[in-house]
């Protein structure tokens, strides 16, 4: 397969090259396709996530985010966080 580079690609390949970070510019290539595919697997990810949330929802087990209902789980968490300082009081140190 042959590649070709923008003017810009190739010189911050050849940056690259010069600095050490790659041991030629056909690294840039490897480089870039293993982001790809990471950034793939990390949008794949997000996407799961997200069906998963929206099921959830559909299922009412969601909590609508409104000032009062942050106020009642900051209030919820520092309860939490009490109730083990209590159980554990050597934790808190």
């Amino acid at each position: 397969m042959e590649v070709q580079f923008t003017s810009d690609q190739r010189a911050f390949a050849r940056r690259a090259v010069e600095s050490g970070r790659l041991q030629c510019e056909e690294d840039a290539v490897q480089v870039a396709l293993a982001l790809w595919e990471e950034r793939g697997r990390q949008r794949a990810e997000f996407l799961a996530t997200l069906d998963d949330a929206r099921a959830s929802l559909a299922r009412g087990e969601g909590r609508v985010i409104t000032q009062e209902s942050m106020r009642e789980l900051a209030q919820e968490v520092t309860e939490r966080g009490r109730a083990r300082i209590v159980a554990d009081p050597a934790s808190s140190r």
